[in-house]
């Protein structure tokens, strides 16, 4: 195998692989690399590396669809490629016959809350659920049509005329054999009343039922007071204690009406991590834990959980989930092993730096891409691209600094230089403008008061006192 071929390195800027990106989705790839973000759609077209790691995520995909669960941890620096992977792995998944959702955690949306946080993520994850024909999200409707859909064109090929009675009676009857395989599982009986409901509706063309049966799949009835002037026969609503509940039973019933399964991603987990107070934090753990041992144990079959977030997410012991010793002793790495030795078949999965080799293609890549998109030929010679890498590689601190984010949003700064300025060169624009700032990693660094149930309002007032009684800047005042 060649060395192009081992590393997906290619000197033609105007590659064929390159012409096929769709327009739309071009677009969309370099509006959001220029601006430092990962594409929804569009991937694999920048796809450079990470082969181990998706090679491992894939065999935990075909063991999903096959009835299994899986669980992954991706940990990262910001900027090394989790979001990007997760994205990639989106892509795969619907191609493969799975439902995804996907959703950021933020200071609205976490694991577990009194204040409807747990719920936020839920709601997120419904409004995001995709399918293969339907990838921009929103798909809950179209699943729930199209199974309908599937089961009347089964019996019209068996032989039964449509609107009769007995065609009419089948239907039911189908519906109702899926219905009663997930009733007795958390929350089966609300979901099978509230689907069947919805399909009755659809017969009648009763739009207010079919609404209020969408809401209350989508989490957004806030009590069953309010459910049941829609839905008579519902006994508890989606809310922040049973969301997860809710999310096992989908991945049961789109396994049953012809998916391979649901694969859940959740990503900037950091922000559990940056969660001040420590019992609304370790509730957040506490739910991972029952996500954990819930999919390891079998409880959740066709369901796949992939979380994303950074080391100190993870690692710290005072802060992260290291500091939850059930999760610590769950998710450490062996006492043996290590080193130069990989093992992606364990829940963590830790994202190396790209190769040299790998970061240069990921440059030609986007150079193709750039060329399409404005329709010009880069005024760059063959070995600009190399140069820049080598450039980047060779800055101070490249070894944490340095991330294909960075790389990126910084190359396509200077191909949009070039396109602008006729007259620029790329070498004088690398030697005066490349400079690559990082992109939260001192975040990380950030140190954070021990005194965590300290009212976070008596903490500012004592703040700008602090400072004023010392000249000098103490990372200590520092409060997240």
């Amino acid at each position: 195998m060649s060395d192009t071929e081992k590393t997906g390195v290619t000197h033609d800027i105007s590659t064929n692989e390159a012409k096929r990106v769709p327009k739309r989705i071009l677009s969309g790839l370099m509006n959001s690399l220029s601006a430092g973000v990962v594409p929804r759609q569009g991937a694999p077209y920048i796809a450079i590396g990470r082969t181990d790691e998706i090679t491992a995520l894939l065999s935990d995909l075909d063991r999903t669809a096959e009835g299994e669960a899986a669980m992954k941890f991706l940990i990262g620096r910001y900027g090394s490629g989790k979001s990007f992977l997760i994205q990639l792995m989106r892509g795969y998944a619907l191609e493969r016959g799975f439902v995804t959702a996907d959703c950021n955690l933020s200071i609205e949306r976490k694991l577990a809350g009194s204040s409807g946080a747990g719920l936020a993520t839920y709601r997120e994850l419904i409004r995001n659920l995709a399918t293969k024909s339907s990838p921009d999200g929103g798909a809950l409707t179209q699943i729930l049509s199209t199974w309908l859909t599937d089961i009347k064109s089964e019996l019209v090929t068996s032989g039964f005329e449509v609107g009769t009675d007995e065609f009419n009676r089948r239907v039911k009857s189908k519906i109702f054999s899926v219905m009663h395989k997930i009733e007795n599982d958390v929350g089966g009986f609300e979901t099978s009343y509230v689907i069947s409901t919805y399909f009755a509706a659809c017969e009648e063309d009763d739009e207010n039922t079919k609404s209020a049966c969408i809401k209350y799949l989508r989490g957004e009835y806030a009590s069953k007071r309010d459910a049941r002037a829609f839905l008579p026969n519902v006994s508890s609503v989606v809310t922040d204690a049973n969301w997860y509940d809710r999310i096992r039973l989908l991945a049961s019933l789109f396994s049953e009406i012809g998916y391979k399964g649901l694969v859940v991603f959740i990503d900037e987990c950091v922000n559990l991590y940056k969660i001040p107070n420590r019992i609304s934090r370790e509730n957040n753990y506490e739910r991972i834990l029952t996500m954990y041992n819930n999919t390891l144990e079998g409880g959740a079959p066709h369901l796949m959980i992939i979380m994303a977030g950074t080391p100190q997410f993870l690692e710290d012991r005072r802060r992260g989930l290291f500091s939850y010793e059930a999760l610590h002793s769950r998710l450490s790495d062996g006492k043996f092993g290590g080193g130069d030795y990989i093992n992606m078949m364990g829940p963590v999965i830790r994202l190396k730096r790209l190769s040299k080799s790998e970061l240069l293609a990921l440059v030609l890549r986007v150079t193709s891409l750039h060329s399409q998109y404005y329709g010009w030929t880069p005024r760059i010679s063959e070995d600009d691209p190399e140069k820049f890498v080598t450039a980047c590689l060779s800055m101070a601190g490249a070894d944490i600094m340095v991330t294909p984010r960075e790389i990126i949003r910084d190359y396509i700064h200077v191909l949009n230089i070039l396109y602008q300025n006729p007259t620029a060169v790329f070498s004088e624009i690398v030697k005066s403008d490349v400079t690559l700032a990082p992109s939260g990693e001192g975040d990380d660094d950030l140190v954070i008061s021990d005194d965590e149930d300290e009212d976070m309002e008596t903490k500012s007032r004592r703040e700008p006192e602090q400072r004023r009684g010392s000249s000098s800047f103490d990372p200590n005042d520092i409060i997240i």
